[in-house]
């Protein structure tokens, strides 16, 4: 099965409608992902084929939700942060043409790529930025906060506090429900949301975990 095959039946099976040339816009990145890995070691997956589950459809799980919380706003704004090589913040963005993002990351190798693939995809909605999430501040008012990559829930929450008002989400994915990690979460972040979803094409188990601040 080529690559646009495995894309499409993957988001048949996740109820997920995009057109064609968002569909190929994401094998684009794909290709342009794995050519730079291939030198930069960008990322530990290798395998283009697993590239479009472990990475595309992984990060495309998060839509709906991103959906149900975006629906009848405007000028709404998403921050990915620890985005690596653009994920989930790249396939996101070129499915929610109408959303503006950031894509933050300390790494400067990671980065550039980064910055590299929204020029070569033409994303007018997205912001590359280089610098650790303590020091990074936001020009505007946050309404989501994504992350494929703390380590503990609790850590995600205190280094994204100083951005995060009442209403802004943040949207977590995690492997195995994190029971010890919600525990032990600052008394001031509570979870609102926790999902078990399921990827196609993939055996692991991912959970999408949403926290918001109580209290400053």
């Amino acid at each position: 099965m080529d690559l646009s095959k495995q894309l499409h039946q993957g988001l048949v099976e996740m109820g997920l409608d995009l057109s064609d040339a968002r569909q190929a816009a994401m094998i684009d990145y794909v290709n342009l992902l794995d050519k730079w890995n291939q030198a930069f070691n960008l990322s530990a997956v290798r395998d283009p084929r697993d590239m479009v589950s472990r990475h595309l459809l992984d990060s495309l799980s998060l839509l709906p939700r991103i959906r149900e919380l975006s629906t009848g706003k405007a000028d709404f704004n998403i921050l990915d942060v620890g985005t690596g090589p653009g994920l989930p913040g790249i396939p996101l963005a070129l499915s929610l043409p109408g959303i503006n993002f950031v894509l933050l990351d300390s790494n400067g190798k990671k980065t550039r790529f980064v910055f590299q693939a929204v020029m070569a995809l033409g994303l007018k909605n997205v912001k590359v930025e280089h610098a650790r999430i303590e020091s990074y501040q936001s020009t505007g008012q946050l309404d989501i906060v994504v992350s494929r990559a703390f380590s503990s829930l609790a850590d995600f929450a205190l280094g994204c506090e100083h951005l995060c008002g009442p209403d802004t989400r943040l949207l977590a994915m995690k492997g195995l429900y994190p029971t010890e990690e919600i525990r032990d979460l600052p008394v001031h972040w509570q979870p609102v949301d926790a999902r078990a979803i399921d990827i196609p094409q993939c055996d692991a188990q991912r959970h999408m975990i949403e926290l918001q601040l109580t209290r400053r």
